[in-house]
This record gives structure tokens, C-alpha cells and sequence, in this order.
């Protein structure tokens, strides 16, 4: 499934807690894992001096690449390692595509706003354009990492997002031999009282059982064979990050909009706050995950 993993790294905690992540994937698969820090020389601080500054950025993130390189290293996986000048999100997006990527892993934060989480930071940036999957991780205090996986939930509502989803996550079920979890939430929490009728809320549920009896015919068909299927009624974010817990899911599948309506699609509702505080990995496909 993977023969190439990008692994972005600024020597922070969270960067190096998902290394390991990073190594694991790959030693399952036999992959190389590349290795890369970017010295940011886009900043004020260093584009007002360069010289020194910039080979201090340089010297520091050979450290950290090499750091890492041993821990694959004693993975016994095969590494290599780079540094490189630039802005940092295009700097990796284009790594990516010149190196022919399979797959990035990469933390919700790091060294640069420890306090902040994804939204304006470099991984939301990746994850806007890069052309490859993007496996975020969260390793705070209640993180959870299991590969291969064994249970994926994809959630879903029959959108264009939701379908790339499904098929990173048919793919990956198909890789690993998970059993592959599709979930719908009939979206009734939204409703007033005036409107939270039985006849509404048949409605909604009704279509909900049609776009979850839609998207189970497309893993079967893709071959899928273990395949669970679940409607809910609420709130879609409790609903997805209680059906994780309920059902011990170690990894979530989650497709962006196009490129043109990133920003609004992500942040501006249920993928924003699963990627900001999953317990566990989220895989975000933009495509077909090769």
C-alpha cells in the first residue's frame, strides 16, 4: 500500500511522538521513509539577517533529521534524510510530489505555537494541496496508535469529500484486512422544536439509510469483507467521536473538498473538530489513495 512516507519534522514532542507512528507504518510495509526539515527562512528574523541565522537553521535541522534517521535506523527501516530552505508547507507539498509520496504523517502542531492547534498552521496547509493522503495525529495524553488497523470508521454523507473518503478507506481496509465501519448521522440536533417532528426526523433518517446502503454497496463491491454499517441521530460530531469510542476505532477516514473550498469545508464544521481532538490517527484523502 505504501513504499514511500514523508515524515515533516521540526524536533518538537509532538513531531518526534509521531515518528514512531511514521516508522511503524512503514516497517509493516517495507517502506523508505523520508525524513525532512524545512529551515524556514521565510520569516522576518531570518530574511532581515540570513548568513549566520540561516546556517543555524540549517545546522539544527540536520540534528533533527539525523536523530530521527537513527530511530528508523533502529526500526530497521530505510531512511533518508533531507533539509531544505523555504516555506514550510509548499517546501513538503513539494517534496512530496517530487519524490512520489504514498503517504505524509504529520502532528496537529509543533515547535512553532505549541498553545495552537491546526487551524493557520503548516499542517493545515499540507492537507490543503498536497496530492498524496495525509495521516494526522494528535499525540496528546489520550492518543492511541494500532497498525495495522483494525477497525476504520469512514463517516459519511454522500458528498464528494465523503466519497474520497470512502475510497482511502476501502483501500486501506483492503491493505490491512480491517473490518471497515460506515457511519451516517441523520443531522437532527439542528432541528427546533417547532420542527422536530416524527415525520422530519423519518425523513432525515430515511435519507440517512440511503446514503449509508449506497456507500455499503460500494465497499462490497470493492471487495470489502468486513463491513459494519450504522445511522445515527444528534449532533454529527458527538455522534462520530461516540460511535469511536463505542465501537474501539483506531482509525478514522475523512476526505477535504477541492482545493477551492478547503478552507470552508474543513473549518467550518465536523472535519475541523475531529482532526483538532481525535484520539486517534485521521486520514485525510483529498483523492484515491494509491
Amino acid at each position: 500500500m505504501y513504499d514511500r512516507i514523508l515524515l515533516p519534522t521540526d524536533g518538537s514532542e509532538e513531531a518526534t511522538a509521531v515518528a514512531d507512528v511514521a516508522l511503524e507504518i512503514a516497517a509493516a510495509h517495507d517502506a523508505a521513509v523520508h525524513v525532512l526539515n524545512v529551515a524556514d527562512t521565510t520569516r522576518d528574523s531570518v530574511t532581515n539577517v540570513r548568513g549566520q541565522i540561516v546556517d543555524a537553521l540549517v545546522e539544527e535541522g540536520e540534528r533533527i533529521v539525523d536523530d530521527v534517521g537513527e530511530q528508523a535506523r533502529n526500526w530497521g527501516v530505510t531512511v533518508q534524510t533531507a533539509v531544505l530552505q523555504g516555506d514550510p508547507s509548499p517546501t513538503i507539498v513539494d517534496y512530496a510530489a517530487e519524490y512520489d509520496i504514498d503517504l505524509v504523517v504529520m502532528p496537529t502542531r509543533g515547535r512553532r505555537g505549541l498553545e495552537r492547534v491546526l487551524l493557520g498552521s503548516v499542517t493545515e496547509r499540507v492537507i490543503a494541496s498536497a496530492p498524496v493522503p495525509v495521516l494526522v495525529c494528535n499525540p496528546g495524553s489520550e492518543f492511541a496508535f494500532t497498525y495495522p488497523s483494525e477497525r476504520v470508521l469512514v463517516p459519511t454523507d454522500g458528498s464528494d469529500a465523503a466519497n474520497r473518503a470512502l475510497s482511502a478507506g476501502i483501500d486501506v481496509a483492503d491493505a490491512t484486512g480491517a473490518t471497515l465501519h460506515l457511519l451516517t448521522v441523520a443531522e437532527t440536533a439542528s432541528l427546533g422544536p417547532d420542527v422536530r417532528s416524527a415525520s422530519t426526523t423519518e425523513r432525515l433518517t430515511e435519507t440517512a439509510e440511503e446514503t449509508i446502503e449506497d456507500a455499503r454497496t460500494r465497499a462490497a463491491d470493492a471487495g470489502v469483507d468486513s463491513l459494519e454499517t450504522a445511522v445515527r441521530q444528534g449532533q454529527p460530531y458527538q455522534e462520530i467521536r461516540s460511535f469511536i469510542d463505542d465501537e474501539d476505532i483506531d482509525l478514522v477516514v475523512l476526505g477535504t473538498g477541492e482545493a477551492s473550498d478547503f478552507g470552508r469545508f474543513l473549518w467550518g464544521g465536523v472535519t475541523s473538530k475531529l482532526v483538532r481532538s481525535s484520539p486517534i490517527p485521521v486520514l485525510m484523502a483529498r483523492k484515491r489513495a494509491r
